[in-house]
C-alpha cells in the first residue's frame, strides 16, 4: 500500500470503505493451517469458485458474504464432486461448470454446484485421471479437459468424448481426434481467436481447427501456465520467466510486443526473468498479472513490477480495476495493486533451528532423465496416505506419458524380471553396494515393456523398462521402492501378495536431489518420546511438479521403515534453497521450527520435547 499524504479524515474513512468492499472473505480453516488454494476463477454470473488441496471447492456467489463448501461425499445419492484435490475450472456455456482433480478425474454441473456428474476411474479406465492445473478450456460448446494422458474433449456435456494424444496414445485411443507431440499436458487455454493452445512435456502446441491438426512450438523451458492475450498472441509462463509468442508472425516477443527472437529450441533475449510461474491471468491486452512463488508480477507494456509480496502464490484473479485475489498455501488474499510496492527480499537474521549435514550414505541416480518428467508425485510421497485417503505408500512416483524410458539408478544384477502385483511388470535390481551390511535393492513396477532380463548385470542408467499403468495403477506412472534387507532373499522384496513389504525405506533419501536443491529429513516426537505417526508437517513450499502439488509431508505409519543411516519420521527431497519455518501438531500443541535449505545437503529437523 503507498503512503497517503494530505488527506483529511472524510477522504480516509471513504478510501477504507472502498478498500473493505472490495475485499473477500476469508476461506473458512478448519485445520489451523490455512486452506492450500490450488486454483481460483470467476464464472460468467461473477461467482468465484476456489479449487483446494484435500479441501474441495468453495464458491463465493455474486453479493454473498460468504463461502459455500463443496466436498466429496460418500453417498452417490449426493451426486457430489469425486474427489477434494481440484486445480482446474472451466465454464461453459448454460451455466455449465466444471472442474478436474489431481488424480480422480473431472466433473461437470449443470445447476450451479448442487449435483454433479463425474468422470473417474471406472469411466475413464486407468488413464486420464490427472488433470493439468488449469487445464480445463472451453470453445463454443466444447471443452477440452487436458491431462497426464492427453486432451479429453466433448461437445455434448460429456454424452460423449474423443481424444487428442500423441503416437503412443493413439494406439488406445478410442476416438481419436488429433495428436500432439507429447500426451502429458501441463497447461491448457482458449486464445481469442478461436485457437487453443496446449503447453506440454515437449513443448507448446496451438490448433486452429477444434483440435484436429496442431502446429508445435519449442518452448523455451518447461511450460506451467497459459493466457490468451489479444488476437492470436499467448502469454506462456515458464519455470524460466515469462514470455509472449505471436505465432502469426512466427516470433517470440518482447515486453513491448517487437519481435526479439526466433522459435529456436532455445529462447534467449525476450523473456521476463522471474521465479517459475503458477498462474497467469490477463488484465487487458499485453497486460498480465503472473503469480509466482515470490509474489505476484505485473507485465505492463515492457515495464516489469512485483506488486505485491504475496509468499508462495499459486493463483491469480482479476478482481475490479486495481483489485486482484490471490491463492496460497495458506488460504486466499484480495489486495489493491500498487505500482510503486516492490519486494527488495526478507533476510532472516536468527539462526534456523536445523542441522546442515552432508549425506549419511552415496546417492543412486535419478531412473528418470531430466529431459522426461524427473520429479517425484508430491501428493503421494512414501509414508503419505494423501491426507488419510490411501494406504501409506512404500515408494514414490514419477508420472511419466506411456514409454517413457525407465532407468536403472545404480549398478547391480537383474533378480526379478515379470509380472508382480496384480500383474504389474517389474523389474528388481540387486545393487553391488552394500550398508551396514544390509543389501540393497530398488524395484520399478507398472511398466509397459520390460527390456532387462534375469540375472543381467545392468549399469547406472541402463534403460530396463518402459513406464506405463500395468498392474494397480490409475495412470501412467514409474512406481519406485528402495529396499535395505537382512538378508539375500528377493521373495521377501517382490512379493505380489504382500502390500507391506518389511524393508522398505525412502527412495527421496537414496536417489541424488535434483541439480541445486536439497533434502529435509526430521523426527516428531509425542512427550512420552512415541514417534507421531501420519503427522503432517506444513511449511515447506516447492514448485515442481505443480500437476501433483506439495502441501504436507507425513510422518511415517506402521507400515513404512525409517532410513538405516537416518532414522527418520519423513524425508522431502529437491526443496529449494531457503529459510523456512516447519509447524506440525503434536499432542495439540502447535511447535514451530525455523530451518535453512542448501543444496546438495540434508536439513535435519526434530520436533517434541519428548525426542531421544
Amino acid at each position: 500500500m503507498s503512503h497517503v499524504t494530505r488527506c483529511t479524515l472524510p477522504v480516509l474513512l471513504a478510501l477504507a470503505s472502498r478498500l473493505a468492499a472490495q475485499a473477500l472473505p476469508p476461506l473458512p480453516d478448519t485445520t489451523g493451517f490455512g486452506v492450500h488454494v490450488l486454483a481460483v476463477a470467476r464464472a460468467p454470473d461473477n461467482a468465484i469458485w476456489v479449487g483446494s488441496y484435500g479441501q474441495g471447492i468453495f464458491v463465493l456467489r455474486s453479493g454473498a458474504s460468504s463461502w459455500e463448501h463443496i466436498r466429496y461425499a460418500n453417498d452417490s445419492a449426493a451426486h457430489s464432486i469425486s474427489w477434494d484435490f481440484v486445480h482446474a475450472f472451466g465454464f461453459g456455456s448454460n451455466g455449465a461448470v466444471w472442474y478436474g482433480t489431481v488424480g480422480n478425474g473431472w466433473g461437470l454441473s449443470t445447476d450451479g454446484g448442487k449435483t454433479w456428474t463425474n468422470w473417474e476411474l471406472g469411466a475413464l479406465g486407468p488413464e486420464w485421471q490427472y488433470v493439468a492445473p488449469n487445464g480445463i478450456a472451453t470453445r463454443g460448446d466444447t471443452v477440452y479437459i487436458g491431462t497426464a494422458d492427453g486432451i479429453k474433449l466433448s461437445g455434448d456435456r460429456g454424452a460423449s468424448w474423443a481424444e487428442i494424444t500423441d503416437s503412443a496414445g493413439a494406439a488406445t485411443a478410442r476416438h481419436l481426434w488429433g495428436r500432439l507431440r507429447s500426451q502429458y499436458v501441463l497447461a491448457l487455454v482458449a486464445g481469442l481467436d478461436g485457437s487453443v493452445w496446449a503447453g506440454h512435456l515437449r513443448g507448446l502446441a496451438r490448433s486452429t481447427d477444434g483440435g484436429r491438426t496442431w502446429t508445435e512450438y519449442a518452448a523455451p523451458s518447461r511450460v506451467r501456465a497459459l493466457a490468451p492475450d489479444s488476437g492470436a498472441i499467448v502469454w506462456v509462463g515458464t519455470e524460466r520467466g515469462l514470455y509472449r509468442l505471436d505465432p502469426t508472425r512466427n516470433a517470440w516477443l518482447d515486453g513491448k510486443g517487437r519481435p526479439a527472437c526466433g522459435l529456436g529450441p532455445v529462447v534467449k533475449g525476450c523473456r521476463e526473468d522471474m521465479p517459475p510461474i503458477q498462474s497467469l491471468g490477463r488484465v487487458a491486452p499485453g497486460r498480465v498479472y503472473a503469480a509466482t512463488r515470490q509474489g505476484v508480477y505485473e507485465q505492463d507494456g515492457g515495464a516489469l513490477n512485483l506488486c505485491d509480496p504475496v509468499p508462495a502464490a499459486t493463483g491469480f484473479l482479476p478482481l475490479a480495476p486495481g483489485w486482484y485475489a490471490v491463492g496460497r498455501p495458506t488460504g486466499l488474499v484480495s489486495c489493491r495493486f500498487d505500482q510503486g510496492l516492490t519486494l527488495v527480499g526478507i533476510s532472516y537474521q536468527q539462526r534456523p533451528d536445523s542441522d546442515l549435514e552432508g549425506m549419511r550414505h552415496s546417492w543412486f541416480e535419478r531412473p528418470i532423465l531430466p529431459a522426461d518428467q524427473p520429479y517425484i508425485d508430491q501428493t503421494y510421497r512414501y509414508g503419505s496416505t494423501m491426507g488419510g485417503n490411501f494406504q501409506q505408500h512404500q515408494g514414490v512416483e514419477f508420472n511419466n506419458p506411456d514409454g517413457t524410458p525407465v532407468h536403472t539408478i545404480g549398478d547391480g544384477v537383474v533378480v526379478f524380471a515379470g509380472p508382480a502385483e496384480q500383474g504389474a511388470n517389474t523389474v528388481a535390481v540387486r545393487h553391488d553396494r552394500r550398508f551396514k551390511g544390509l543389501f540393497i535393492y530398488s524395484v520399478y513396477y507398472h511398466n509397459t515393456t520390460l527390456l532387462a532380463s534375469l540375472g543381467q548385470r545392468v549399469k547406472t542408467g541402463d534403460v530396463i523398462a518402459t513406464v506405463g499403468n500395468t498392474g494397480r495403477a490409475t495412470n501412467d506412472h514409474l512406481h519406485l521402492e528402495v529396499h535395505a534387507a537382512p538378508v539375500d532373499s528377493v521373495p521377501l522384496i517382490v512379493d505380489p501378495n504382500e502390500r507391506y513389504p518389511k524393508f522398505t525405506v525412502n527412495p527421496e533419501l537414496w536417489i541424488r536431489p535434483l541439480p541445486g536443491t536439497g533434502i529435509v529429513a526430521g523426527q516428531v516426537w509425542d512427550a512420552q518420546g512415541r514417534a507421531v505417526p501420519q503427522a503432517r508437517v506444513y511449511g515447506l513450499m516447492k514448485a515442481e511438479p505443480q500437476e501433483t502439488p506439495f502441501s504436507y509431508a507425513e510422518t511415517y505409519g506402521e507400515h513404512n521403515h525409517p532410513d538405516p543411516a537416518y532414522r527418520e519420521h519423513f524425508a522431502v527431497s529437491d526443496v529449494e534453497p531457503g529459510d523456512y519455518t516447519l509447524a506440525v501438531l503434536v499432542d495439540g500443541k502447535r511447535l514451530t521450527r525455523r530451518i535453512r535449505v542448501e543444496a546438495g545437503r540434508v536439513t535435519w529437523v526434530v520436533f517434541g520435547s519428548g525426542a531421544h
